[in-house]
């Protein structure tokens, strides 16, 4: 007997859509990265007729760059910060609406419309909200917790953590509608036999809530340290970068290079940077969250 092997062969169909976005892939990311690339390595600038090939010397400007140093710093400490806030919130509020009611299910929807918001609307808001006129010091001074108006927005300290907070307050829709996702996919026969077991609220949640919901803390934290890492349209709408600069994250500074000082291969540089440092960061979060999945 004679066995015929048949050769499927791909949906032409299928093969035009992946065609059409490798294409649409390559021409707005990997392009632009390789310009931006390129330009890096000269001193392009939109004033002038020419540029000049300089090399490294962006990169090695970059070391005795201060307000850089300041940008990153800011940056990657409000990116930590933010991120281990969000996901606990998260994770709570994915707890608190884990039922199955209408009333949970319209409380799931109000907990995700700050991430649908645009981040230049929200920005105004809370900077309408934290003004020194603003709704929350008329409510903490009509309540006598506080004798006089706060200054949310003017003081370095006060401002970097307003931003964190509406930073948080954004990514913790998304958290929340992670973990959520992730807590529905628990057989509730765990939590069962748990309880009969005699697992109190604290050991089920350690024991069983954890570890399940661990694949869905992976992408949450990734996800939220890489929008950390580029935030710039929250930043410019609540404080511009001020006071003193104490609120400019790199995205903000690449911006103000490029569009104030006319430095487009300056600003390159630092993007590239930006880029590679968000790759490093994203990867490395991602391969010791995967170890703790196992070990979990």
């Amino acid at each position: 007997m004679t066995t015929r092997v048949r050769r499927h062969r791909g949906d032409p169909a299928l093969s035009v859509l992946a065609a059409i976005a490798l294409g649409l892939y390559v021409l707005f990311i990997i392009v632009p990265v390789g310009m931006s690339a390129w330009k890096s390595l000269t001193d392009e600038n939109p004033l002038l007729a020419h540029s000049s090939f300089v090399g490294i010397d962006n990169y090695t400007e970059m070391v005795h760059d201060d307000a850089l140093a300041a940008s990153l710093g800011f940056t990657l400490m409000t990116a930590v910060l933010v991120t281990v806030a969000a996901n606990a919130a998260g994770i709570g509020f994915a707890i608190l609406l884990n039922k199955t009611s209408l009333s949970f299910r319209m409380m799931r929807t109000v907990a995700f419309l700050p991430q649908v918001l645009s981040g230049v609307i929200v920005g105004f808001v809370w900077r309408y909200i934290l003004a020194q006129d603003g709704i929350l010091n008329h409510l903490l001074v009509g309540s006598g917790l506080v004798d006089r108006p706060i200054t949310w927005l003017g003081s370095p300290h006060l401002a970097m953590f307003s931003v964190g907070l509406v930073a948080a307050w954004v990514l913790s829709g998304f958290t929340t509608v992670v973990h959520l996702a992730a807590l529905q996919s628990i057989p509730v026969e765990l939590y069962q036999a748990a309880t009969v077991d005699g697992a109190g609220r604290w050991q089920r949640f350690r024991r069983i809530t954890l570890p399940m919901v661990a694949p869905g803390t992976t992408i949450s934290v990734t996800i939220s340290l890489i929008t950390m890492l580029k935030l710039y349209d929250i930043i410019a709408a609540l404080t511009a970068g001020g006071p003193a600069d104490s609120t400019q994250s790199t995205a903000l500074y690449i911006v103000k290079l490029a569009f104030t000082d006319d430095r487009f291969g300056y600003a390159s540089a630092v993007a590239m940077l930006l880029l590679v440092l968000s790759a490093v960061i994203a990867l490395s979060v991602t391969g010791l969250l995967r170890r703790r999945e196992v070990d979990l």
